[in-house]
C-alpha cells in the first residue's frame, strides 16, 4: 500500500505525452493523431533555445486557496504567454499545460519551462471526459484556466462541426468534470466577437451588452459561455468570464493576420486581404493579455465577466503599411505592389469595440503601444517564423484549410486577387 501515494507522485510529475493506449482504444481510433505528423510535432529542433522567455510584468500576492492550476490549450498561442508567466512569476504555484498538440500549437511555446519543477505538461483533449478527469485527479488541480479552443474565423465558414465540437462540447465537458472534481476558479475564455459587429458611431459595449455573434466561431464561444453561466447558476461552480480583443505577439501561429503578413513580407512575397481592407481591429500585445489573466486570476469575482480591451484600432489596409514599413517598404507604390486584395469572408465584421473599465478598475492598464508591439513582433518572426512551427508554406497560402491535424492549401478558385 506504500507504494500508491509514491507513484501518485511520480504520475504528478512526468510529463505525459502521450494518453494511455487503453484512452484512445476506448475513445475510438478517430481520436488517435497521425503517427507521422504527431511524432513531427514532438520533436524538439532546439529552436527555442536560442528565444527569449516571454511573459507578462505582473504579480500578485499567491492566493492561499490556488496551488494547482490547468491551463488547457496551454501549447497555443495567448495561453502559452500565460503559462510561462505564471510558472516563471508564481513558484508556489504549480502549472499544468493540458493541450491536444492540434495543428496551431507548438510544444516550442514551453519547451523552456520543462526543467522547472513547478510545471508540466499533459497530452490531452478537453472533449474526452476521462483524460481531462485524469488529469483533474492526478495533478490535484483547483484552479481552471480555459484557454483551448478552435479560433480561426475563417477557418469556421468550411468547418463549423469542428469548432461546435471542441468549444462546445469541450467547454461542456471540462464544466462537468469541474463540477464533479470540485474546482474552486474556472476562468473561462470567450472573445469580445460574440458581441457581434459594431457600428462606427456606437459606443464601447460593456459587459453587459448583448451577445449577438456574426460566424460559427463567435457564435460556438457565445454558446460556450451559455453553459458556463448555467453552470455559474445551476450548480454554484465558480466561474468567471473572460472577453478580450485580437491579441498579437510572439508565438501566434501563422494563419492570423499579424504573423502571416510578417512571414510573407518576410520572404519577399506578396499578402492577400480580404475585401476593401477597411475592416477595423483592436489589437493588443500578448504581454498585457497575460497580465489581464493575471489580474483576474488573483482579483476577479466569480460570477462576473471581464472585457479586456485595447486603445489601438487599426484597419487592415494601415495595418498593411505599418508591417511594410517594418520592412522598409515605405513608398506609396509598395502598397500596390506586396498587397492583393481577394475575395471576403460570407460575413465580415467591420469593426469590434469592448468597454474595459471594469478590468481596469481591478489595476490592469495596457502597456505596450502597437508601435512598440508589432516592432518586437516582426523582430521575433523574422527570427524564428520560418521554422517554430515545421514547415508552414501551405499556412501562408491565401485560404488554407485544415485536414485532420495537418493546414494544406485551399482551393485556388477562391482566391480572385486583383491583377497587378
Amino acid at each position: 500500500m506504500r507504494l500508491l501515494p509514491l507513484l501518485m507522485a511520480i504520475a504528478s510529475r512526468v510529463l505525459d505525452i502521450i494518453p494511455r493506449a487503453s484512452q484512445w482504444a476506448h475513445n475510438g481510433s478517430a481520436n488517435v493523431p497521425s503517427a507521422d505528423i504527431f511524432t513531427a510535432k514532438l520533436q524538439d529542433t532546439g529552436i527555442w533555445q536560442d528565444a527569449p522567455i516571454l511573459k507578462g510584468v505582473t504579480r500578485f500576492e499567491p492566493s492561499p486557496d490556488t496551488k494547482n492550476i490547468m491551463i488547457t490549450g496551454g501549447a497555443g498561442f495567448i495561453a502559452c504567454w500565460v503559462v510561462r508567466h505564471l510558472t516563471l512569476t508564481y513558484p508556489e504555484y504549480n502549472i499544468i499545460s493540458f493541450d491536444k498538440i492540434d495543428y496551431c500549437a507548438s510544444l516550442n511555446n514551453t519547451r523552456a519551462l520543462d526543467a522547472l519543477p513547478n510545471f508540466s505538461f499533459t497530452h490531452g483533449d478537453i472533449t474526452q471526459p476521462d483524460q481531462v478527469m485524469y488529469a483533474l485527479k492526478v495533478h490535484k488541480i483547483d484552479t481552471i484556466l480555459h484557454f483551448a479552443a478552435q479560433s480561426h474565423v475563417d477557418l469556421s465558414f468550411g468547418n463549423s462541426y469542428q469548432f461546435t465540437s471542441n468549444n462546445v462540447y469541450g467547454t461542456h465537458v471540462l464544466l462537468e468534470c469541474a463540477k464533479s472534481h470540485g474546482i474552486k476558479k474556472f476562468i473561462h475564455v470567450s472573445t469580445d466577437e460574440v458581441y457581434g459587429e459594431v457600428e462606427e458611431d456606437d459606443a464601447d459595449l460593456s459587459e453587459a451588452s448583448i451577445l449577438a455573434p456574426t460566424n460559427p466561431y463567435a457564435a460556438s464561444k457565445a454558446a460556450a459561455e451559455m453553459l458556463v453561466n448555467a453552470y455559474w447558476k445551476s450548480f454554484k461552480l465558480p466561474v468567471i468570464i473572460v472577453r478580450s480583443n485580437n491579441v498579437y505577439g510572439p508565438h501566434q501561429f501563422p494563419e492570423k493576420v499579424i504573423p502571416k503578413f510578417t512571414c510573407l513580407l518576410h520572404r519577399g512575397s506578396k499578402v492577400f486581404l480580404h475585401g476593401d481592407g477597411k475592416h477595423t481591429r483592436r489589437y493588443l500585445y500578448a504581454g498585457d493579455a497575460a497580465d489581464a489573466f493575471d489580474t483576474i486570476l488573483h482579483k476577479g469575482l466569480i460570477g462576473q465577466a471581464y472585457n479586456v480591451g485595447s486603445v489601438d484600432e487599426i484597419s487592415n489596409l494601415e495595418l498593411c503599411s505599418l508591417l511594410l514599413k517594418q520592412f522598409g517598404y515605405d513608398h506609396p507604390e509598395d502598397l500596390t505592389k506586396y498587397v492583393a486584395h481577394t475575395v471576403d469572408r460570407p460575413f465580415n465584421d467591420r469593426r469590434y469595440a469592448v468597454d474595459a473599465t471594469k478590468l481596469k478598475k481591478l489595476g490592469w492598464v495596457q502597456k505596450t503601444s502597437f508601435e512598440e508591439g508589432l516592432k518586437a513582433t516582426v523582430e521575433w518572426y523574422r527570427k524564428y517564423g520560418s521554422t517554430w512551427w515545421g514547415d508552414i508554406e501551405d499556412v501562408l497560402s491565401p485560404f488554407p484549410v485544415v485536414e485532420g491535424k495537418r493546414v494544406v492549401r485551399g482551393g485556388e478558385e477562391n482566391q480572385k486577387q486583383d491583377k497587378e
